[in-house]
């Protein structure tokens, strides 16, 4: 039987401020506190989000957790742009939580992806919000249907593991609202995590757990969330801040120290009190959610190993491809294969979410189980050693037996990539480049003249200064525990490959719009480059990329035709349907990515050349046509407007852009949008004449102004009206107060004070 409200209410109610005070914080690394004499059970925590990291509770350390199933991580898993795929990962892991007893799984990790420095974007999404959101949605959907809860991460503007603690993130409203929170708010809208965890950092000054603003006004308030707000571990500075602002639980335990000091603080404050209460009730409802509503839950280790080959084989990029993949018997010749990632490879990151795995497939044993024949040489270590010189020995000896290897074959595999040294929570990257050894050995390779194929098992973008001399680059990413025998299928043809970047690939880390204010100071981080982030940076400055967002090949070709929209014009509550045509022209079946961008014309504001608002992956038979439909609204062309506290979008044209990546979009429409919404305008003596005569409402007026005072404002000129055109004379105008308008023309003061009245009397009715 399901604890109602009211009855968690009355629980609530026999509770003694002490023990309400103990149920803030954990009773350890990962159990919640229980309270006997009124049966409140404790419910344990695990660390997530591709795969259980469930603590042995056998094993005195914290880190010592049970074997289970290494899905692939995020940044893998968000290339396949599948919903599917991330539902299916959810009802996975929420089935094996019951199975386990786990209550809840600490993800998805929708931080963007600022900087491809950022040592945990390997567990981020994108450097999308729309992409984050919507597929961190189907996850948080699918793992609760099996009644476990999610903890959306991490809330929010955590973007760097630099200082993470105690730095502040520094960011205007409008750039967090379009970039670091909208996925967390469509996330929340779409799905209502039971709980969400709010970040290390600081945000303009104030902890986030202690942020009223983020927690209770805009979490809760605005955007609805009902569940409960648990601190990161160890993000707790001062509780007393942090329960006023809506956190709930602290975790994990502070022995005792940070209850003590509420219950201190609570004891002649009602208003303390109220807010614990409330803490209290949305710890318990979460109890009881999954307290209630126990199930048996599956955790068969070997078909769940099976989902995540499946998930990875539909997440794997095929970044370039002359022909050369898949291998095929008949052109490919013989085979060698290089680099000990295909025998020892990289599938995970390290930190929180690294899963101890039972077993972990890799490409060497899986192309042998094909039948393949080829060639072995190690190439380079997976991790080379500390010692520079025994390290410069070592590369020297793996590369000569690699290019002897090599040598009497016609095709190359590289398995290349980054060591697990490279990539972690708790520190950022200092480059973007793989191991010296590895670039140095695949140039070489190139040399010979063969068929060179490089496969990678990265986490983040790395450079590729041989990119343009390679035939093939498979992008595996950290593909989980089943990434080799995924690799097999797709190099071998078996799959065909259909994923596509969930973030965009540099030429050079210099390019990088956070570049000069990622990581670089003790105290404070500026996001400087405001919301130009990702593909908005690069896209909106026309810079050369080496990989686009959205990009991604296929072993089939697709045609897109006959992009119609339902309507030309849409208003604020109006919705609109664009339909795109897509034929698979290829002859092998498919699937592809469609995507859809959003191109503003209005000028009303500074915003990025498009920007992604709809996505769909479908399988496309080979020879068929499919017809793909995109739904947009208001939210589809506005941007966030501090002056209204709210969202915003002028009315104008708009373009619709779609295709397969950012920067290959072959079709486009135009829509008109119309809004009753007006924007405020303050009335001064500095109000510029060029806020005014942009807006229908003060326009006129001024106009009639400038008429009646033409020769004054022309200084008795004698050019010709010709020789100033209205464009001229209102961009001549645009930075001039009202004041000068005044002094200039020589109104009279009662005239200034007519003109005034009415243009205040303008914007008010």
């Amino acid at each position: 039987m399901a604890h109602s409200d009211s009855q968690i209410k009355e629980i609530i109610g026999k509770l003694t401020l002490e023990e309400k005070c103990g149920l803030l914080s954990g009773s350890d690394f990962w159990h919640t506190k229980s309270v006997e004499r009124l049966g409140i059970p404790k419910i344990m925590v695990s660390d997530g989000p591709h795969g259980l990291r469930k603590q042995d509770e056998s094993s005195a350390g914290v880190n010592d957790s049970i074997q289970a199933v290494c899905f692939p991580a995020a940044c893998a898993t968000s290339a396949s742009f599948s919903r599917d795929s991330y539902a299916k990962l959810g009802s996975v892991l929420g089935d094996e939580c019951q199975a386990k007893d786990v209550s809840t799984i600490l993800g998805p990790a929708i931080n963007i992806k600022r900087s491809p420095l950022c040592g945990r974007n390997f567990e981020y999404i994108s450097e999308d919000p729309y992409v984050a959101g919507e597929l961190s949605a189907s996850y948080i959907n699918a793992v609760q249907e099996k009644h476990v809860g999610t903890s959306l991460k991490h809330f929010a503007l955590n973007d760097q593991e630099y200082r993470r603690l105690t730095n502040s993130s520094d960011c205007d409203e409008r750039t967090m609202r379009e970039i670091y929170l909208k996925g967390f708010e469509i996330a929340v809208k779409k799905s209502q995590p039971a709980t969400i965890m709010h970040s290390y950092n600081l945000i303009n000054g104030t902890y986030a757990g202690e942020s009223k603003w983020l927690i209770s006004d805009v979490l809760r308030k605005e955007w609805g969330f009902k569940g409960l707000v648990m601190s990161d571990w160890g993000a707790v500075s001062n509780r007393i801040d942090g329960v006023k602002a809506g956190t709930d639980l602290e975790m994990p335990s502070s022995d005792g120290i940070n209850d003590a000091k509420v219950l201190k603080a609570a004891k002649d404050n009602p208003e303390l009190v109220k807010k614990i209460d409330e803490c209290v009730f949305r710890i318990l409802r979460w109890v009881y959610d999954f307290e209630d509503n126990r199930q048996k839950g599956e955790f068969n280790i070997e078909q769940h190993h099976k989902i995540a080959r499946e998930i990875e084989e539909d997440s794997i990029v095929l970044l370039k491809n002359d022909g050369t993949l898949p291998l095929d018997p008949a052109t490919s010749g013989k085979i060698a294969v290089i680099g000990e990632f295909a025998k020892c490879p990289r599938f995970q990151g390290g930190g929180s979410s690294h899963i101890n795995t039972k077993t972990v497939s890799n490409a060497f044993e899986s192309l042998e189980a094909y039948g393949l024949k080829f060639t072995y040489a190690k190439g380079f270590s997976a991790e080379p050693p500390k010692d520079k010189n025994q390290a410069a020995k070592e590369a020297l000896e793996l590369s000569e037996e690699a290019l002897k290897a090599a040598s009497g074959c016609d095709t190359i595999l590289v398995f290349a990539g980054l060591p697990d040294s490279f990539e972690s929570e708790g520190y950022d990257r200092k480059h973007m480049d793989l191991p010296e050894e590895q670039n140095e050995l695949i140039k070489k390779l190139c040399a010979t003249g063969k068929k060179v194929t490089v496969i990678l098992h990265n986490g983040s973008p790395v450079t590729m200064p041989w990119a343009k001399d390679v035939n093939a680059i498979l992008e595996l990413y950290l593909g989980g525990e089943a990434v080799g025998e995924a690799a097999a299928n797709v190099l071998t043809g078996r799959v065909n490959p259909s994923g596509k970047l969930a973030e965009t690939f540099p030429v050079r880390l210099e390019d990088t719009p956070s570049f000069l204010n990622f990581a670089n100071d003790k105290k404070h981080t500026v996001y400087a480059e405001g919301i130009f982030v990702g593909y908005r940076w690069y896209d909106t400055r026309k810079m050369d990329v080496l990989f686009p967002f959205g990009h991604g090949l296929s072993y089939t070709t697709f045609e897109y035709s006959n992009l119609r929209l339902s309507s030309s014009d849409i208003s604020d509550d109006g919705k609109i349907t664009a339909t795109v045509t897509v034929k698979n022209t290829g002859k092998i079946d498919g699937k592809e990515i469609v995507q859809l961008y959003v191109c503003d014309k209005t000028q009303s504001v500074t915003r990025p050349e498009k920007e992604l608002k709809g996505f769909e992956k479908v399988f496309v038979p080979a020879g068929k046509s499919v017809d793909v439909s995109f739904e947009l609204d208001k939210s589809s062309f506005a941007w966030y407007n501090t002056d209204l506290n709210d969202w915003y979008a002028a009315s104008g044209e708009y373009e619709i852009k779609v295709g397969p990546s950012s920067r290959d979009l072959p079709l486009s429409s135009t829509v008109r949008f119309t809004t009753s919404v007006r924007l405020p305008l303050e009335i001064t003596l500095d109000t510029t004449c060029g806020d005014l005569l942009k807006d229908e409402r003060t326009k006129g007026i001024l106009n009639k102004v400038f008429e009646s005072q033409k020769s004054k404002l022309e200084g008795g000129s004698t050019v010709s009206e010709e020789a100033i055109t209205e464009e001229m004379r209102i961009n001549m105008l645009d930075g001039h107060p009202l004041r000068n308008v005044i002094s200039w023309s020589h109104l009279s003061e009662e005239a200034a004070e007519k003109m005034m009245a009415d243009l205040k009397k303008a914007v008010t009715e």
